[in-house]
């Protein structure tokens, strides 16, 4: 890694506060609006490895990454980042002889295509590919904090990935669609609950984002079926919306036929499917499509948990809605008026968002909506699903207590103009 990837990567995982960090941030962001986004991304989630290589690429692209001024800068960074950790306190070794991590194993689909990079975080593109199948390992550490995705930190003198410490792609291991299946179905006989999470990602997201946070999701929620995540070719980065959009329609056909196949295993008895963000366009399409085709599957699917969708609302109520009413149970939908992703989105499209809880709430028959924007204190405000201990709180009331909006203690009912919805007690 470059020295100036280094150093930006260093100042974004100590919050980014530093007057060494702000003055390199804005150098290189006058140079390059691509390094701009790019850093953007990084300072979202300085551990993912796919982001520091991204801004790598852009500087490189850029003409910045052997700039001696801007190489000066960084170093000054990077010393500054080691003279406070020479100042911490050592951290306490570890004498019980408990594990150091615990490695989950997660199926996953993809219609990605393959980079020709054997690497976990870059074996997997933005561009459009076939739909594929495999298994991952992800890393979680043995003193993760809940809603945490622990990730290096060069302010801690952390340059790489360790799974002791942070939550880790291990490996991303493609198989043949039927194997994979056979292993996916054995997998769900035999966890004891015939059960099996399905999460999609949203805009913004590579492959090993969408492997990790799918692991700190299902490890936070206590999730004892089978965890398995769909990963479409979201470009990763601040500045891949508009192909985002493209991609994310393009996918649904494929999406579909994966969530068929995931429905039709025999002891697929409770099928979870949580979406995010944009990834909600797909789930919505691609399930409606699913139960228009195969009536009979819509009775596997426990629970339907959109988070911030980043779906028209009028097209959400109108459109989507009526053709996911076969599912059993109601929608659960997660909204938040603090939501500047989503926000950004309404101006872009001029239409208010599903996963906005401002004048425009979401509130029908079939649908418990969520108002997150008393739990939502993010800088983004978009991952609060997957974040803050009350919104993850109540997802494992819903999927591992099978308790509705009105009977879960941490929420309290609201009834407005439109009809009921709830939020967070504080």
């Amino acid at each position: 890694m470059d020295v100036i990837t280094t150093a930006v990567t260093a100042g974004a995982g100590e919050g980014g506060v530093s007057a060494a960090y702000q003055m390199l941030k804005s150098r290189l962001a006058a140079q390059s609006p691509s390094v701009a986004d790019a850093i953007a991304d990084v300072e979202e989630d300085p551990g993912s490895r796919s982001r520091q290589f991204a801004l790598s690429d852009a500087l490189a692209s850029a003409g910045l990454a052997g700039d001696r001024y801007l190489r000066a800068a960084a170093r000054n960074l990077i010393d500054e980042v080691e003279r406070r950790r020479s100042a911490r306190t050592p951290a306490t070794a570890k004498l019980d002889g408990a594990p150091d991590h615990a490695v989950m194993k997660v199926f996953f689909a993809t219609d990605r295509e393959l980079s020709g990079d054997r690497h976990p975080a870059r074996q997997f593109g933005s561009v459009r590919g076939q739909l594929r199948y495999g298994s991952c390992e992800v890393s979680i550490p043995r003193d993760h904090r809940m809603g945490e995705m622990e990730s290096p930190s060069l302010l801690r003198l952390e340059f790489r990935q360790d799974p002791e410490q942070h939550v880790v792609l291990l490996s991303a291991d493609l198989a043949e669609r039927d194997s994979c299946l056979a292993e996916l179905g054995q997998s769900i006989a035999a966890n004891g609950t015939r059960s099996a999470l399905v999460f999609i990602h949203g805009y913004r997201t590579t492959f090993e984002d969408a492997a990790r946070r799918t692991g700190q999701l299902v490890y936070d929620l206590g999730f004892q079926g089978t965890p398995i995540f769909y990963s479409w070719p979201s470009q990763g980065k601040l500045s891949g919306y508009i192909l985002d959009e493209a991609n994310v329609e393009w996918t649904q056909a494929d999406l579909a036929a994966f969530l068929a196949d995931v429905l039709q295993q025999p002891d697929a008895e409770h099928v979870y499917l949580l979406a995010h963000s944009m990834g909600n366009r797909a789930l919505a399409h691609a399930t409606a499509s699913v139960i228009a085709a195969r009536p009979d599957l819509a009775g596997r699917i426990r629970e339907v948990i959109l988070a911030a969708p980043d779906i028209d609302a009028e097209v959400f109520r109108h459109q989507l809605l009526p053709s996911l009413s076969a599912v059993p149970n109601p929608l659960t939908l997660y909204a938040s008026s603090e939501d500047s992703a989503l926000r950004a989105s309404k101006a872009v499209h001029g239409y208010a968002r599903a996963g906005d809880s401002g004048v425009g709430l979401v509130t029908a028959q079939g649908v418990e909506t969520i108002d997150a924007s008393k739990v939502d204190t993010g800088f983004i405000g978009h991952t609060y699903f997957a974040e803050q201990r009350s919104a993850l709180s109540d997802m494992y009331y819903l999927i591992q207590k099978h308790t509705r909006a009105a009977e879960r203690f941490g929420l309290q009912a609201v009834e407005g103009a439109m009809g009921r919805h709830w939020t967070f007690r504080v």
